[in-house]
């Protein structure tokens, strides 16, 4: 397992940076290789973020010095959708399969989590995303058809989509991990506009499902303050909580939304007029 460290950063020093700065602190670039675990420690909340791809061989998540524990959730807990090819999640030699789109909450104290695929040709790719934990919670496996739906926008606004929350309050009990997918409608191409903040939670978004040469202009900064990054498929941008977090879209694509902090209300938002924005 590879491990990047990204540490905090304050408001005042993040309107200073240049599009190289921007892009350092807050895009991860690659998330998914073969046969391989690459993860991201953001000290944002201290979540931990990334890809498994296994495709000849399993894969599985290690702890470590940056995590002071013997196994990876001795004292966290995980969320996880896949978004590739058919794959399986062994934990503590129990397997669980997982076509695309399935999801799963693995609660704290699950000591092995490893990773396989179905077919080399077709790997699963299973983006995850952990939080600290104070108890253990029961693990659930979450298809996309028990995830707990809600359709926003208009057409008018080019923002028709339906949220899928999976870990959730409304699907499943977790400590502080909040995390869902969103889908946007055919001829849509904004999420969450008007924006909002929310002091009291990070966030962190993942972009698939988009064509080569589409791109995401991921909207953040403080609301008088904003900056914007360019996102290709299959990168994330760490939001942290004084930032706004919206996007708009050259081409279709769909997103994975993870949150944790302070508390698991997903209406708890902090909304910004788009007059104010700067």
């Amino acid at each position: 397992m590879k491990l990047d460290i990204r540490y905090s950063n304050h408001p005042s020093d993040a309107k200073s940076y240049d599009t190289a700065s921007q892009r350092g602190h807050f895009l991860v670039e690659r998330l998914f290789a073969p046969d391989e675990v690459l993860m991201t420690y953001s000290h944002q909340d201290r979540v931990v973020f990334g890809g498994a791809m296994p495709a000849k061989q399993a894969v599985g998540l290690e702890a470590g010095k940056e995590f002071g524990t013997d196994y990876f959730l001795e004292r966290r807990e995980l969320g996880l959708i896949n978004i590739g090819g058919k794959g399986r999640v062994v934990l503590d030699g129990k397997a669980y399969d997982l076509v695309k789109g399935d999801g799963m909450y693995v609660g704290m104290g699950t000591k092995s989590v490893s990773f396989e695929s179905a077919s080399a040709a077709d790997p699963a790719k299973f983006y995850l995303v952990s939080s600290p934990a104070h108890q253990s919670f029961p693990t659930v496996k979450i298809e996309l058809a028990k995830a707990n739906p809600k359709k926003l926008g208009s057409a008018e606004t080019c923002n028709v989509r339906t949220i899928y929350q999976y870990v959730h309050p409304a699907v499943c009990k977790s400590c502080q991990l909040v995390m869902g997918m969103t889908i946007l409608e055919k001829g849509s191409v904004w999420n969450t506009m008007p924006c909002h903040t929310h002091e009291r939670r990070m966030e962190v978004y993942l972009y698939f499902d988009m064509a080569p040469d589409a791109r995401v202009f991921h909207l953040h900064g403080e609301p008088a303050e904003t900056r914007h990054i360019v996102v290709a498929n299959e990168q994330a941008v760490i939001s942290p909580s004084w930032s706004i977090h919206s996007g708009v879209g050259t081409g279709s694509y769909t997103f994975i939304w993870g949150m944790a902090g302070e508390n698991q209300t997903f209406d708890d938002m902090d909304f910004v007029s788009p007059e104010t924005l700067k």
